[in-house]
């Protein structure tokens, strides 16, 4: 049986320590309620609900599954009881604004929020969190009315939201889009096609589902320039938000899935469906990159959580499972075995889940800060500095940490050894949960040629430029013994992570002069580099994390072994997980000829 335990004394380094989140929330009058005390109990509440709620429904969710019965969706005992309390809790209108019946907390405090109740349940914090997209979506490009009508009522939870982007005969590629949006007299349309994958696109939970839907008006121009996008409701709704009649949406089935199988995945069909604009005409797809940002930042969470979730469990079981005695001679003479967490390889692949773990959490605590930077901005410059940021940053997030989350997944699988391969300790449950996460949202593939081909080349790589000049003052900082007592200690992080940004700048500039010769050299290339700038973005957040934890043993403080933890982890990480850079720097700027030489036909030959 799976456990669980938050890692409050965790996100606390992070927000107290490394990121010094109190000084960012004081540059924003909007925040001046989140003192310490207040989110310390935030956090300490949300701990409990995710372990005393959450977390007993996620085997039994995964084990019963969603029931579709007459176009109906039908979730997993518990679920609509854990939602009402999630509701009745405040933690749906967390952090959105007060005017629409929010509380007005920043957007970071709910991703920690979110990390919590998505590690103790996954499937389950599905409901609830693609209803943020959809409200940021309609926050950022809806009218007031729209505003006034749908936000309060999905800030509250009454309602949940969701995007439907994808069709049987598309997925990124959006230009091959064909559902049809023709627009009435009263300022409405009829939205008409089918949409697949859609995430919480049915159940039981609410009263209503708000979709966010692309879809094609007449005349409209070919491909991605031509998509509109629309609000249309499950059940219609008047100008006081008062339920009508059925909306012409309904579910043809449900996936059977491989896992997150107490998330109901949604066929929808569109016939007539009244829905309304949001945005302009043809902007649909400006307009779903607001929610496609908030989405993928939350899919690379997936990865984090997963990670976290097995590392807690397969940890516990190393403690207890005896088998064989250690090569370094008995350590538990009274015992008839030692216990297996003593063997080489079994702490290799604990400390890779707990590296993995704290440096993605890291990772997603940084950008959440950009999230904030971004809603609170009160100038276009702002704005879109902070967009930039937040632009570059999230195709490594959602790749790099959902490809780490599911080796994380598989070590703590490893760990169980043939118990890992049974249901009943929930090892298998949480390889299959995390392995949707390099899928949805944009495939490892697709973020690479994002993070490569827009990112970099296509700006000549000014975010990248941008961001590693942040990283190399930090490491200018850490090697100056007047700004730094620690300089000694440091240097075992500075140096290689000096010389990794060195790299990755110079590797950037020869894929840009290759790329100019062949094309192919893009997608050969693009998700070795980003892995391997994943892997030197942890190790930026794992240096600071050192940096702070020697900050906090140079003076009085509890808990001293888990400062000391931190400086241990991230040795192993310089050690033992960034010389992997070196392998993925050989094959990212190999000649992609061995790619493309074999011909079609050749592929096939049996």
């Amino acid at each position: 049986m799976q456990s669980y335990k938050a890692p409050l004394m965790d996100i606390k380094f992070l927000f107290d320590d490394v990121f010094n989140y109190y000084e960012h929330y004081k540059k924003h009058p909007e925040f001046k309620e989140a003192t310490p005390d207040l989110v310390d109990a935030i956090f300490q509440e949300c701990a409990k609900f995710c372990e005393n709620e959450l977390l007993p429904l996620n085997q039994s969710g995964d084990k019963e599954g969603c029931k579709f019965e007459n176009g109906k969706v039908i979730t997993p005992k518990g679920f609509k009881e854990a939602y009402n309390l999630y509701v009745a809790g405040g933690w749906q209108s967390l952090s959105h604004p007060i005017e629409h019946g929010g509380q007005g907390m920043p957007a970071s405090l709910g991703m920690a929020k979110a990390e919590m109740m998505g590690t103790a349940n996954w499937s389950w914090a599905m409901y609830p969190g693609l209803s943020h997209g959809a409200m940021n979506t309609v926050q950022t490009h809806g009218t007031h009315e729209q505003k006034e009508l749908y936000l309060t009522r999905l800030t509250e939870g009454t309602w949940t939201g969701t995007m439907c982007l994808t069709e049987p005969q598309c997925g990124t590629d959006l230009g091959q889009v064909k559902t049809k949006a023709e627009p009435n007299n009263d300022g409405t349309y009829n939205i008409t096609g089918t949409k697949i994958f859609i995430s919480a696109g049915e159940h039981d939970l609410t009263e209503n589902i708000i979709h966010i839907v692309l879809a094609r008006l007449p005349n409209a121009p070919k491909g991605t320039r031509g998509i509109s996008l629309f609000i249309v409701p499950k059940i219609k709704v008047d100008n006081q938000g008062n339920l009508g009649d059925a909306n012409n949406v309904t579910c043809g089935s449900i996936e059977d899935k491989m896992g997150i199988k107490a998330s109901s995945t949604a066929v929808l069909n569109f016939d007539n469906a009244q829905g309304v604009l949001i945005g302009l005409e043809n902007k649909g797809l400006e307009c779903m990159f607001t929610f496609m940002n908030t989405a993928r930042v939350g899919t690379a969470l997936q990865g984090v959580c997963a990670s976290e979730l097995a590392y807690q469990n397969s940890l516990a079981y190393a403690k207890e499972r005896l088998s064989m005695r250690s090569l370094t001679g008995k350590k538990y003479p009274d015992k008839v075995a030692d216990p297996i967490i003593v063997h080489p390889d079994v702490r290799k692949m604990l400390m890779t889940q707990k590296a993995f773990s704290e440096g993605g959490r890291a990772m997603i605590y940084y950008t959440a800060k950009i999230v904030d930077d971004i809603e609170m901005a009160k100038t276009d410059q702002e704005r879109k500095a902070a967009d930039d940021r937040l632009g570059f940053i999230t195709p490594i997030l959602k790749a790099f940490l959902t490809e780490v989350g599911t080796e994380s997944a598989n070590h703590g699988l490893q760990v169980f050894g043939g118990h890992g391969y049974i249901k009943e300790w929930g090892m298998e449950q949480i390889v299959r949960d995390v392995r949707i996460s390099t899928l949805y949202e944009g495939t490892t593939g697709i973020q690479a040629l994002d993070l490569l081909g827009r990112k970099i080349l296509l700006t000549h790589g000014r975010t990248l430029k941008d961001f590693t000049k942040k990283v190399l003052v930090f490491c200018k900082d850490q090697s100056m013994l007047s700004k730094n007592p620690h300089k000694r200690q440091m240097n075992k992080f500075i140096w290689p992570l000096s010389k990794g940004i060195a790299n990755w700048q110079q590797y950037s500039i020869r894929l840009a002069l290759k790329a100019k010769r062949n094309r192919d050299v893009v997608g050969s290339a693009a998700v070795d580099y980003l892995m391997y700038s994943g892997y030197l973005v942890m190790a930026y957040f794992w240096a600071k994390m050192a940096q702070s934890a020697y900050e906090k043993l140079a003076g009085e403080v509890e808990n001293r072994d888990f400062y000391r933890a931190k400086i241990k982890t991230a040795e192993f990480y310089f050690d033992r997980l960034l010389p992997r850079t070196k392998s993925l720097a050989a094959t990212m700027m190999a000649d992609p000829k061995t790619l493309m030489q074999l011909d079609e036909d050749l592929l096939s030959f049996l």
